[in-house]
């Protein structure tokens, strides 16, 4: 969005805004019935993938709006003269829209996860939020689609006509497929949030919001997915300080 202030990282764009602001922006998308608005939750994971794959950061890049879901992000923000208060953090935009969406009568479609996941989703969504409209879901293969596969896909969305399409596929995934698809889709706002579906449907532990708001999610997640998630967050997160720090000390440049 051009006219949203914005920050770099890494060569990462990340505009400086709140989940008031994320909100706005997907309401008006809305009301104007254009189509195929891409919404990046960006952390150091996100940032760092975009930094190690031209692929990933022309996706990430390419974004209409890339919002700032880790707390890493929210300081340098801050210390670029933005006033962020907070991280615009992707399952609290997913639970925010939500929470107003029953009022409104916006259409949601879930894509991505587990078939069991889904519909512990749709269950939950409707005992929080009460008559939000689900769209639909859907739960891709652990594998690529075929070309016909992926067809049928984007008709199935197309045909369920939601206001917004939040994906769960994870990074880079869910970014790059965004990328790839936001061009076939009538849709007015796809939105990446990661582990969102997990978190709300009650299948994965979410952290304690004191955590969140001190940049401690990470050591949360760490603690409840060692095998998984340690490499990404001792490794990968290691590599994000080592860049940010040069880029911040100006011995690195970053296009």
């Amino acid at each position: 969005m051009k006219d949203l202030p914005a920050f770099t990282v890494l060569g990462v764009r990340v505009h400086a805004v709140q989940i008031p602001d994320v909100i706005a922006q997907m309401e008006r998308w809305i009301a104007e019935r254009s189509f195929g608005h891409v919404v990046v939750a960006a952390n150091a994971h996100v940032v760092m993938e975009a930094y190690q794959n031209p692929r990933v950061r022309a996706a990430v890049n390419g974004a209409d709006l890339v919002m700032p879901d880790g707390m890493p992000l929210v300081w340098l923000g801050r210390r670029r003269g933005f006033p962020l208060k907070e991280r615009a953090y992707g399952p609290g935009v997913m639970a925010a829209f939500l929470r107003l969406s029953a009022g409104k009568g916006y259409r949601h479609f879930f894509y991505g996860s587990t078939p069991e996941t889904l519909e512990a989703l749709t269950r939950r969504i409707r005992d929080l939020y009460g008559e939000v409209e689900v769209a639909g879901t859907y739960s891709p293969p652990f594998r690529p689609l075929t070309p016909e596969e992926d067809e049928g896909v984007v008709r199935k969305l197309n045909g369920a006509k939601p206001d917004v399409l939040w994906v769960g596929l994870g990074c880079p995934k869910q970014e790059l497929w965004m990328d790839e698809h936001r061009h076939r889709l009538r849709i007015p706002v796809l939105l990446g949030v990661g582990a969102a579906f997990d978190f709300l449907a009650g299948v994965k532990p979410q952290a304690p919001d004191w955590m969140g708001r001190h940049g401690l999610e990470w050591l949360f997640r760490l603690l409840s997915e060692p095998r998984r998630l340690w490499r990404r967050y001792l490794i990968q997160g290691a590599g994000f300080v080592y860049n940010v720090l040069g880029e911040e000390l100006g011995l690195k440049k970053f296009d």
